[in-house]
């Protein structure tokens, strides 16, 4: 790409990932969106990168005050120095031509709006623009007409000086501006929607964009201190393949033989069963093992705290404190009323790139799941993550909870039945005077495994797996219609 249409950064990490690298320019960009979606703050974070790159940039306001905007940026650490503020009062920059009666006002407005621009661009030659908004220019030119006209003068005088422009516009959120959409060269689409419970959902798409070979479709985005934060979508097919054979034991032999040596890399593996029946131990077997032979280990908690989850584990003689400290264990736990599908996918991904990363523990899936307001779309966007932990040849175990107990009315909210390469069944039945855990592999794509139900004892002094007689039949027997 030659100098003049060179990638313009826009100062947002995840966005210039979806548009493979930045903007294109010198060009004209619309940034759609309601308020509070973010684009004022994006317009702030495209100007700052110019600034770090040594560029002037220009702020050209006729919906918010200096004041305003230097309050955003403090919000976000950020000092505005560098960035050269334009504001202009659509309804006071009459002077005395108010008092005509020859011309329409609107007319004299949008003419002394627009000289003034122009002349602010000028004096300060700048190498990026932000205008906000279109909103009030739309107001002013009356009619699409002369809106249009309006708005390709205004392109043709930037192309000739050089200038890479965001225009904001609160104006068209639904269907769409024709006009606008017609002239600009990009067109970048901000979305907020709130759910029944929890934070504010934030996604982001590339309407348009002449030229690239951009990441179509939504990405999931947020505001935090700091800034626009972009989660752009997993694409499996783009990450690096690697091949591993080793099996992945959990050293109890007799579960291992019940599958077959062990669990494959680069394999999904679901533990299903209700509350009590052992899923999290059992993950927590793998994990240990992986980081006693000093493999690296992620694990991802939506119903434990750190702290809970560390005393259950050195409770059953794991201490992975240890591995914590140095640094082969990274785990972290959630509120999954905070966290959008599309950022966990980001965090995961980071994760096993930065790190030697064998095994994925996500605990739970359905904790994750019953939080979201869209399950079926998240359901989508973890089968894409397992899929590029599969090119990564690590070893993905997500454990899923049923409801019901000890048998009765088992059933899960989801099907995700479909995502295991491997399932591991736990059920919990009736002894006469006591309550049995028994665990069965009911799949396994890869290779032979044990289909015989065997009993899951978890003590105090350790983990067993070992046969058993199953009781006789009756009320308090298994319920033979338990289903994954």
């Amino acid at each position: 790409m030659t100098s003049e249409h060179k990638l313009i950064s826009t100062g947002i990490e995840g966005l210039d990932h979806i548009l493979g690298g930045g903007l294109p320019g010198p060009r004209l960009y619309l940034v759609q969106g309601a308020p509070g979606t973010g684009k004022t703050t994006a317009g702030l974070q495209f100007l700052l990168a110019g600034v770090r790159a040594g560029e002037p940039v220009v702020y050209v306001t006729l919906s918010q005050s200096r004041a305003e905007l230097e309050q955003i940026a403090a919000a976000h650490g950020w000092s505005l120095d560098g960035i050269v503020i334009e504001e202009l009062e659509t309804s006071d920059t009459l002077g005395e031509a108010a008092d005509q009666t020859i011309f329409h006002t609107a007319d004299i407005r949008l003419d002394q709006t627009r000289k003034a621009v122009e002349n602010a661009i000028r004096r300060h030659a700048p190498k990026r623009i932000v205008y906000d908004s279109l909103l009030e220019i739309r107001q002013l030119s009356g009619d699409s007409l002369r809106f249009r006209r309006e708005i390709l003068g205004f392109k043709i005088f930037l192309a000739e000086q050089g200038i890479t422009t965001l225009m904001l516009d609160t104006g068209t959120q639904h269907g769409g501006d024709t006009e606008m959409e017609g002239v600009a060269h990009g067109i970048l689409c901000f979305e907020k929607f709130l759910p029944e419970y929890g934070v504010a959902r934030r996604r982001i798409e590339v309407k348009k964009m002449r030229g690239v070979a951009f990441s179509d479709g939504y990405h999931d985005m947020a505001i935090r201190t700091g800034g626009v934060e972009v989660f752009p979508r997993i694409v499996p097919d783009l990450a690096p393949e690697t091949e591993r054979s080793d099996l992945i034991k959990c050293n109890i032999e007799p579960l291992d033989a019940m599958l077959g040596g062990g669990l494959e890399s680069g394999t999904t593996t679901l533990i299903v069963g209700q509350a009590g029946t052992g899923k999290s131990t059992l993950a927590s077997i793998y994990s240990h093992a992986a980081l006693e032979r000093g493999e690296g280990v992620a694990m991802f908690l939506f119903e434990e705290r750190l702290e809970t989850f560390f005393r259950r584990s050195e409770g059953l003689g794991m201490n992975l404190r240890p591995h914590q400290a140095s640094g082969r264990l990274h785990i972290r736990d959630f509120n999954p009323a905070e966290i959008s599908p599309g950022e966990f996918s980001q965090i995961v991904q980071r994760a096993v790139d930065e790190r030697d990363i064998r095994v994925v523990l996500i605990d739970s899936f359905t904790g994750y799941l019953s939080a979201l307001p869209k399950s079926d779309q998240a359901v989508m966007q973890i089968q894409s993550l397992v899929k590029y932990l599969s090119r990564r040849g690590v070893l993905s175990i997500l454990i899923v909870a049923n409801h019901g107990l000890l048998g009765h009315n088992v059933a899960s909210d989801v099907d995700v039945s479909f995502l295991g390469d491997s399932v591991l069944l736990l059920r919990m039945y009736e002894w006469p005077g006591v309550i049995r855990r028994s665990v069965t592999v009911v799949k396994k794509r890869h290779g032979q495994h044990d289909l015989n139900v065997h009993e899951l004892v978890i003590s105090p002094e350790g983990i067993m797996v070992q046969a058993f007689n199953p009781p006789p039949p009756g009320p308090s027997g298994p319920v033979p219609n338990d289903r994954v």
